[in-house]
């Protein structure tokens, strides 16, 4: 298993969490405060690297429906930025459940973000090793 880091993508704040090398455990990081895509991209790629990330995985907001609307369509444009500039593979993994279940547990609005990214990658994780 590779290290992975994921990513709760939102304009203004970015939760980040990441894998242990095993890819059992999903360990919530920070929130970046960003002022749009190319400086988040940036910043999520300089995580990427400090962390030794080998993939990155972008929270995708479906509609309850599973379609997709405009929100995810931003999130798969910002996973496509963000893999040419981190030259990772970079995928994106449903969260529709993951900022509610983030906010349910507590924590600070910014820090809601981060826990918001840790279940994205337990999800993302439980996926992979099922």
């Amino acid at each position: 298993m590779t290290r992975v880091l994921a990513v709760d993508w939102g304009e203004r704040r970015i939760g980040l969490a990441v894998s242990d090398p095993q890819g059992v455990i999903a360990i919530g990081l920070e929130t970046l405060e960003v002022s749009g895509a190319v400086q988040a991209a940036a910043r999520v790629a300089e995580a990427a690297r400090e962390q030794g990330a080998e993939r990155i995985v972008v929270g995708l907001p479906l509609l309850m429906s599973g379609e997709r609307g405009e929100a995810a369509e931003a999130a798969e444009r910002f996973a496509a930025m963000l893999e040419r500039q981190s030259g990772l593979p970079v995928e994106t993994y449903d969260e529709r459940f993951t900022t509610t279940m983030a906010g349910r547990i507590g924590g600070s609005r910014h820090g809601d973000d981060a826990l918001a990214a840790a279940h994205l990658l337990e999800g993302y994780l439980t996926r992979l090793a099922g």
